[in-house]
């Protein structure tokens, strides 16, 4: 079998020049009806204007670059190969002995890079703009009302409690507020927890502040194992949680970089939250390298068919259509993930190991070398 590094470079500078192209190309066409959208919710909003409308398009479109990349990629390879094969020059690559295998190396591997460079540099940029974007969005566009809105009344946190006992569990409940003293919490219940859930004291109080790593409750009254009511007094809880970690755990977990999703699921659920959501996305991360390269093998199992032997648009339009049906089956592998029917690992690779599969068993089926 020849291999040449020359026609693998080259075929990988066409694949990466057109991937590139396309996903700006569908990136822009996204932020555009995006732009409209904006521009009709904020119609009737007086203090919303058309430099904040641009600013919060501007924020999310690398977050929409994220989300098209691999359908980018697969349109730009189909364009690439059928460019190619159209010129013959890949007629003329397999006479001279060069197997598929060999060429497709360089677009594999534009296509890990891209996905890699998706996941490790455009991911934390997504999810700082993101979050910025919807920031703007909640004040200006939604009036929503900050925590208290999104956690929908009462907040419910679990958080570990060592100073009665070393595994010791503390559960709060309160009705958040976020106002110039900071973080707090009104109308607050504590209950405090053996490792084994045994009831070691139950704490009420009016108020407790969140700062330097500790909820100071005021005027705490402590009911022990007596029920028996203490004489109120300030007592301090300390925590891991802070006021940015209690906000993201109600935000998307787009809004989350991809490095630091893992420390923000062990502190989620040390803190009694469910990290479905988060570890299904941080798994979809991990799994878009794969799908990437995925989609560059569909690309090239779709469209290097030669010109004269006809059924050229029918071979490029199934493999869009394959894009398509490999989008809907992540949608709905996410959903039964997000649900819990099936385990999150299998939600979120299902989609990208489908798609490579397929795109070997195409290549095996129609190639000969």
């Amino acid at each position: 079998m020849a291999f040449s590094w020359t026609l693998t470079a080259y075929i990988a500078r066409r694949f990466g020049a057109m991937a590139l192209a396309m996903t700006l190309a569908l990136a822009s066409l996204v932020a555009l009806f995006d732009f409209i959208e904006l521009l009709r919710r904020a119609a009737t909003r007086a203090d919303a204007g058309f430099g904040l409308v641009a600013t919060i398009a501007g924020l999310r479109l690398p977050f929409v670059v994220l989300q098209i990349l691999p359908f980018a990629v697969l349109l730009g390879g189909i364009i690439a190969f059928w460019r190619l094969a159209r010129a013959s020059e890949l007629v003329v690559a397999r006479a001279a002995g060069v197997s598929v295998w060999s060429f497709l190396m360089g677009p594999v591997a534009v296509a890990l890079c891209l996905g890699t460079l998706a996941i490790t540099v455009v991911s934390p940029l997504s999810a700082a703009m993101l979050a910025r974007a919807e920031r703007l969005d909640a004040t200006y566009l939604r009036n929503a009302t900050g925590l208290s809105s999104l956690a929908g009344g009462r907040l419910w946190l679990r958080q570990a409690d060592p100073a009665l006992e070393p595994n010791g569990i503390a559960i709060l409940a309160g009705v958040p507020e976020v106002g110039p003293q900071g973080f707090l919490l009104r109308g607050v219940s504590v209950w405090r927890l053996s490792a084994q859930d045994k009831p070691l004291a139950r704490v009420e109080a009016p108020r407790a502040r969140l700062a330097d790593g500790a909820w100071n409750l005021e005027e705490a009254v402590t009911f022990g194992t007596n029920r028996q009511p203490s004489a109120p007094a300030p007592l301090r809880l300390p925590t891991p949680l802070t006021r940015d970690r209690i906000e993201e755990t109600f935000a998307s977990p787009d809004t989350l970089s991809f490095w630091a999703l893992p420390s923000f699921i062990a502190v989620l659920e040390s803190s009694g939250f469910s990290a479905m959501r988060h570890r299904l996305h941080y798994h979809s991360l991990l799994s878009l390298p794969l799908l990437t390269a995925a989609m560059a093998l569909l690309a090239a199992g779709f469209s290097m068919r030669q010109s004269r032997r006809g059924g050229v648009a029918q071979m490029i339009g199934a493999g869009i259509a394959a894009g398509f049906a490999l989008f809907l089956l992540d949608k709905v592998a996410e959903e039964f993930g997000q649900a819990g029917t099936l385990p999150v690992a299998l939600a979120a690779w299902a989609p990208s190991v489908a798609g490579l599969l397929l795109a070997l068993t195409l290549l095996l089926y129609l190639e000969d070398g």
